[in-house]
């Protein structure tokens, strides 16, 4: 597939995503759909439907090799898809981040920011710092 074809697929996943079209996004994945291009502010799919909890887009684009710890650089949209699922107390996407292998101790920013479990902490959202304790996340002294 050309280089053109496939960002424009990924143009469309990152829409299908927002519209939360859980048919689309399988359909555009298995057309070559790169589920790691980020959209022209620089949201990745993943960080979009982690952010928005939903856990089974989330699934579809880690199974198609979306990685669980890309950092989204969107204007408001910045962040891990875990920090960002943990931040609103969205269980099921954090579990589904987890069991393809987020780090539970990532912090956003390139290392410098707050960690899912602070974000969980913040919430405060006590099923998902479970999750993430439960995890291995370390939280701050």
């Amino acid at each position: 597939m050309n280089q053109r074809k496939r960002k424009k697929l990924s143009r469309r996943l990152c829409t299908a995503v927002l519209l939360r079209d859980r048919t689309l996004v399988k359909a555009l994945l298995r057309a070559g759909a790169d589920p790691e291009r980020a959209n022209s502010e620089g949201t990745t799919p993943l960080y979009q439907a982690s952010v928005n909890g939903e856990a089974e887009i989330a699934r579809l684009l880690l199974a198609a090799g979306a990685s669980p710890d890309a950092e989204s650089s969107g204007l408001g949209a910045e962040g891990t898809p875990l920090c960002a699922a943990a931040c609103w107390g969205h269980a099921e996407a954090v579990r589904e981040l987890l069991v393809h292998g987020a780090d539970p101790n990532l912090h956003e920013d390139h290392g410098t920011g707050l960690s899912p479990l602070d974000w969980a902490h913040h919430g405060p959202h006590p099923e998902t710092v479970a999750l993430l304790v439960a995890a291995g996340a370390i939280p701050r002294r």
